[in-house]
């Protein structure tokens, strides 16, 4: 009878998702604030609770966390990551300083102590790859100019991920100065090392990977994937980490291919996972946090604009588009609810998630507004603010001479 019930609930959740999905893509609207809302729906204080699924709920959910973070391992080379660091580091400094700590400020603010405000930080900080892709694809900006530097800027912030998140992790599980040290040092030891290993034996690990049978190719890579997670976890290191790392390690035609099979799962289990985080959230909890969230959205919106202006000025781009850069860095996603999961889960601060939710679910329906009307916006109110200059007599005189020895 258990199971049956299990069977029920869960399928329900994956159809209703896929009805949601859906209905977002109808609108052109990131589905991950319908998934939030689900879970909302569903957890505690909801509409109808679940039961019976909820363990099944959290298993899918963590392996949804790995595969989100292999996949984006798998967007990058090793070679590419080491270039994009020499290149651009400033620019990711610029980031981490302007976004992470309004978050920090407003942890503290709030009175809710130091480890909340290493968390708020990150969930502030990085901005949602996945949204803000899909958001260049739908304006067809991918070709575009400063789409290198918008890319760019996303690297830096998923590789301040491998440092992060041990961090992260060894502040809420309570561990001391001496084993959050510890942790940090795995975890930067085992991203260098295979960082080393991916750069000069890249080609031998993806030929030992590599296979022309799909069903064996996903196997393996999935496989190691959650091997690697789960030893990483065990060494007190982010299981998210260690599978960054994996993705890393794979390129060429493995990574190509590995990317194709695995999209689909990576889709139905981060769905699960944004469903999972809504679960443990009370939806009764959100309208006290409803402003500071508010507040922090548009303080954390305008901070963003600013960075992608900034590093795209300092890449040599025209004014248009820097103001694209900067608005198309503004949702905030995946990531956000990732850092924000491990607070929860640890039980660190009861608002923290609450307020989380809302964030995310402000700045992924504003992130794609941004994207499309910052320019344009910016460029109307620069040209009120400067208006052309009406040509005198004089200069009238020259401009006709000038037009008549050019070709008048």
């Amino acid at each position: 009878m258990h199971s049956a019930v299990l069977l029920i609930e869960f399928g329900s959740i994956i159809l209703g998702l896929g009805l949601l999905g859906r209905f977002a893509a109808r609108f052109r609207l990131s589905p991950i604030p319908l998934y939030l809302l689900a879970g909302l729906a569903f957890g505690e204080g909801g509409l109808l609770p679940l039961g019976a699924s909820e363990e099944f709920v959290s298993i899918g959910a963590e392996i949804g966390v790995i595969l989100l973070l292999l996949m984006l391992g798998l967007e990058y080379s090793a070679g590419d990551l080491v270039t994009n660091l020499k290149a651009h580091y400033p620019s990711g400094l610029v980031d981490g300083a302007l976004n992470a700590l309004p978050g920090a400020a407003a942890a503290l603010l709030l009175g809710w102590g130091p480890v909340a405000a290493v968390v708020l930080a990150g969930v502030t900080w990085i901005s949602s790859s996945g949204v803000i892709a899909k958001v260049l694809g739908d304006l067809g900006r991918v070709g575009n100019r400063e789409t290198p530097v918008i890319l760019s800027v996303l690297v830096l912030e998923d590789l301040a991920m491998a440092v992060y998140l041990p961090i992260v992790t060894a502040l809420v599980a309570g561990a001391g100065l001496l084993a959050g040290s510890l942790t940090l040092a795995i975890a930067l030891g085992a991203a260098g090392l295979v960082l080393f290993v991916a750069v000069r034996y890249g080609r031998l690990i993806s030929r030992f990977v590599s296979s022309d049978d799909p069903e064996k190719l996903l196997l393996v890579v999935l496989g190691l994937t959650i091997l690697v997670a789960g030893v990483a976890q065990q060494l007190q290191v982010s299981a998210a980490v260690g599978a960054f790392l994996v993705g890393i390690a794979l390129s060429g035609e493995v990574a190509e291919g590995a990317h194709t099979l695995l999209s689909p799962l990576r889709d139905l289990f981060a769905a699960v996972f944004f469903v999972f985080f809504g679960l443990h959230t009370d939806p009764a909890s959100i309208p006290p946090v409803l402003l500071p969230a508010l507040a922090l959205a548009l303080i954390t919106a305008a901070t963003k604009i600013a960075t992608g202006y900034w590093a795209a000025r300092r890449a040599g781009i025209s004014p248009k588009g820097r103001w694209r850069t900067g608005g198309a860095l503004v949702a905030r996603g995946e990531f956000s609810i990732v850092i924000a999961g491990l607070a929860v889960s640890a039980g660190i601060e009861p608002s923290l998630g609450p307020l989380a939710t809302a964030y995310v679910l402000i700045l992924v329906i504003l992130g794609p507004l941004t994207a499309r009307y910052t320019e344009p916006l910016a460029t109307r109110l620069t040209a009120r603010r400067h208006p052309p200059e009406t040509p005198g007599p004089s200069s009238s005189r020259v401009t006709e001479a000038t037009v008549g020895r050019d070709g008048g």
